[in-house]
């Protein structure tokens, strides 16, 4: 992924309004991001413990969206998947992240979910720079490269439904 400004996110947000996304929290470490490693931008808001923020390419222009999530604490013996880099998690580490459609639909109040990693490092797992919890990643047959693309794909499935 190309390194990103502030005004190419704010801009890039398809499901809320231009005030709302003139508000959004913005991530303070941008310049430190390891961009060549991201497929996507994801953070968290600090403020907001139940937002998350994503933004990547796709079809050839730039989408953020706004996700909201469950504060609710999972125990440590619970585990889940993330959908988008298979990698599982303990407790919490795994999230239902649901993104308010885009137009009359989002105005109306639907809305489309899938699970990711709540820290959203999800290219960082596949790469293997950032390890998760023992047991976290499965040995895959696949090369990293075709993980990444199986990723994007995941995330472009999910990007169509909005």
């Amino acid at each position: 992924m190309k390194a990103l400004t502030e005004t190419e996110i704010r801009s890039s947000f398809v499901n809320c309004s231009k005030g709302e996304a003139a508000r959004l929290p913005m991530p303070r470490d941008l310049a430190e991001r390891p961009w060549e490693d991201l497929d996507f931008l994801g953070w968290r808001d600090l403020s907001a413990p139940d937002r998350s923020y994503l933004v990547t390419e796709h079809e050839g222009r730039l989408i953020g969206l706004t996700l909201r999530f469950p504060s609710v604490k999972r125990g440590f013996l619970h585990r889940s998947m993330c959908t988008l880099c298979l990698t599982t998690h303990p407790g919490s580490g795994v999230s239902l992240m649901t993104a308010r459609k885009s137009g009359k639909e989002g105005r109306e109040g639907n809305s489309v979910g899938i699970y990711l990693c709540t820290d959203m490092a999800c290219s960082l797992y596949v790469r293997g720079k950032k390890q998760p919890e023992p047991g976290g990643r499965f040995e895959e047959s696949l090369t990293v490269e075709q993980q990444i693309e199986r990723m994007t794909r995941n995330l472009a499935g999910f990007l169509a439904k909005l």
